[in-house]
């Protein structure tokens, strides 16, 4: 059932990409050792973090007391797992030494019997264990198996890896089905990605088995979280309570084969999504990957903001209602839009469909990177869709959503979260089967697979083209599946498929969204692939109440916005016309300089001072400026929107 037979590595793929390669050197160049001083409380005028500290005290080598958010520890290993990718990127033997001191520290700090919680070996340790719901134990050690399996790919060491194995099977003696064990699962789902990670690291088995297991026994018994706090007297939030807990919210109300619909936080779904669709792939499980489909189709047909953003609700950073997507109210976290990005690459390592690649394609360039400032240096943890001064992050029910980016903030998820996204990007560019190569993003790149080199040169997404210049390593046929996205119609005649110049007819050879070109190989084949790039309006299903009436724009895979800098303020007076003129043109100066900007000639909507009148008010043609939704907030805080009203 797996398309793959090993997963493509990020030290097989070297972007060479004129929009990516600029990000990933942010990234390696700027956020991660900025991130790192963060860690270390070295950077004044931002949020304490004391994450690396509180490992020192863990591990004896500091006197002190545990500072930070009970989950303080994973901001560390992100961080690891991060840094490990960058040294595949672009190796860094100070960066290196650095982190491994960090594992040292690390190694210094677990326990005898294998545990790794800093929060409990410092604060309380009487306490391990005893508090699954809110105490994320099992998430900080997911994400620590996360990292110790990028640091072992990236640089040959299994320090860390040793750790989080001797973590993994003091887990594994304490949970289970066995009678002795408890039968339990975690309030955070992460380590059933962590185990499958290390299952793929190292061949073993149990992980796998250990990660089934957290995986089906969440929702066999509904009250297990308040059992959990019955016995234990005390809770970790809160005042303490005898109130049955909201399972919806942590997905464990039902069965992961029973549930039909996405409910709950976000973030924590969708890392169990993650995990259910590996598992599903690994184990050529059926079941559990249309388990999988059905809760895939539910968020990308009622959930799924047009952004990529996930979890309209900002009560419990959660999904709310099918087709309640409001936009100046939206959460849409920044960590959701990058485990849509995991979840996606895990259904199609399962199944080449062109669907999971459009939307993995759709968080890339939208919702995941919107959380960075084009600096580096700022983040979003929050990703609305309208941003209104005044009111935006100051007036009730609108507090989490900032109009401007901080430069970090004490539930510091979402900023090491994106470093790892974006120094792995390699790893989601590519599959490969005994008989097929797939292409899944148009990035360019240089990739070294076991059929063959393959150099991708594009000028995507600001224009319609890819060239693949193979070299196979082989004699035997194999075939290059290409990932044609969802809006390129091959009926146009702009849009072009040759290879070594002969144009191929790609109607005949598409499936499910990929063109299947097999042939025997031979150095020097090149496929190039041409398609306009148009500006292009996308209207909300009627049951979108929020957007009944307006457009959005736009063109290849990237969402447009509109800002008050560039359009005089008053953006809910603007109104693009049904017969729409549009042209795209690159920014040339600027902050945005790069970027391509969409001009529209549209209308603006004036009336009289009153607050009320019974005139209505007058149109007037304007030039109306969009530019891409990941730059916003970029120039200072203005308004902005995503969606604007029609007219005509």
């Amino acid at each position: 059932m797996k398309i793959t037979a090993d997963e493509i590595q990020v030290s097989q793929v070297k972007i060479q990409d004129a929009f990516w390669s600029e990000i990933q050197g942010k990234v390696t160049d700027i956020v991660i050792p900025f991130q790192e001083r963060v860690l270390k409380d070295q950077v004044p005028g931002v949020e304490k973090s004391h994450a690396i500290e509180n490992f020192r005290i863990a591990a004896g080598l500091k006197e002190g007391e545990f500072y930070g958010m009970v989950f303080q520890d994973s901001d560390v290993a992100k961080w690891l797992e991060g840094a490990a990718y960058a040294l595949s990127v672009k190796p860094d033997a100070a960066l290196e030494e650095r982190a491994d001191e960090i594992i040292e520290i690390i190694e210094k700090a677990q326990q005898p019997d294998g545990y790794l919680d800093t929060y409990f070996i410092v604060k309380e340790p009487e306490h391990r264990w005893q508090n699954l719901h809110e105490c994320h134990e099992l998430y900080c050690a997911g994400h620590m198996m996360e990292a110790a399996a990028a640091y072992v790919e990236a640089t040959g060491k299994d320090r860390l890896l040793r750790v989080t194995e001797r973590l993994a099977d003091h887990i594994i003696s304490r949970f289970g089905p066995e009678e002795g064990k408890e039968h339990g699962f975690p309030g955070h789902q992460e380590v059933e990605v962590g185990l499958m990670k290390l299952y793929h690291v190292t061949g073993k088995e149990k992980y796998k088995d250990m990660a089934r297991y957290f995986l089906e026994e969440r929702g066999k018994n509904p009250d297990y979280f308040y059992q959990e706090k019955v016995k234990r007297g005390w809770q970790h939030w809160g005042q303490y309570s005898l109130d049955k807990p909201d399972v919806a919210y942590n997905q464990a109300h039902q069965t992961i084969y029973e549930q039909k619909e996405a409910v709950g936080h976000a973030v924590r779904a969708l890392y169990m999504y993650t995990a259910m669709a590996d598992l599903a792939g690994t184990d050529g499980d059926r079941r559990l990957y249309q388990a999988c489909r059905t809760l895939w189709d539910n968020i990308v047909n009622c959930k799924l903001y047009i952004t990529g953003g996930i979890g309209g609700n900002p009560e419990g950073e959660s999904f709310s209602n099918n087709y309640e997507l409001p936009n100046d109210m939206a959460y849409a976290e920044t960590c959701a839009s990058i485990a849509m990005v995991f979840f996606a690459h895990r259904m199609l390592e399962t199944e080449a469909d062109g669907v999971y690649a459009d939307i993995m394609e759709k968080e890339l360039y939208n919702s995941t990177i919107s959380g960075m400032q084009l600096d580096g240096k700022r983040y979003f943890y929050v990703n609305p869709l309208e941003s209104e001064p005044g009111v935006s992050g100051k007036l009730f029910g609108y507090g989490h959503s900032l109009p401007q980016r901080p430069g970090w903030y004490a539930c510091a998820c979402c900023p090491p979260n994106l470093v790892r996204l974006v120094a792995s990007l390699g790893k989601y560019c590519w599959s490969e089967s005994d008989t097929t190569v797939y292409s899944h993003l148009m990035i360019g790149q240089r990739a070294e697979l076991d059929q063959a080199d393959i150099t991708l040169e594009t000028a995507y997404p600001w224009e319609g083209s890819a060239v693949y210049r193979v070299t196979p390593k082989r004699e035997e046929r194999f075939t290059l599946a290409i990932h044609i996205p969802y809006y390129v119609d091959f009926w146009q005649e702009e849009a072009v498929l040759t290879i070594n110049g002969e144009a191929v007819d790609p109607g005949r050879l598409l499936k499910k969204g990929y063109v299947y070109l097999e042939r025997q190989w031979k150095a020097g084949d090149v496929v190039e692939l041409r398609f306009p790039m148009e500006v292009r309006k996308v209207y909300a299903n009627q049951h979108v109440r929020e957007n009944a009436g307006c457009v959005a724009l736009l063109r290849g895979p990237v969402v447009y916005c509109f800002e008050g800098a560039d359009n005089q303020g008053l953006l809910q007076s603007l109104r693009i016309p049904r017969e729409m003129k549009a042209w795209a043109h690159l920014c040339e100066d600027g902050i945005l300089k790069g970027n391509v900007l969409i001009d529209v000639e549209g209308y603006r909507m004036t009336g009289g001072g009153e607050l009320y009148s019974e005139k209505p008010p007058v149109k007037e043609k304007a030039l109306l400026r969009a530019i891409p939704y990941y730059a916003w907030a970029n120039r200072g805080e203005n308004q902005m929107r995503v969606w604007l009203l029609e007219e005509g």
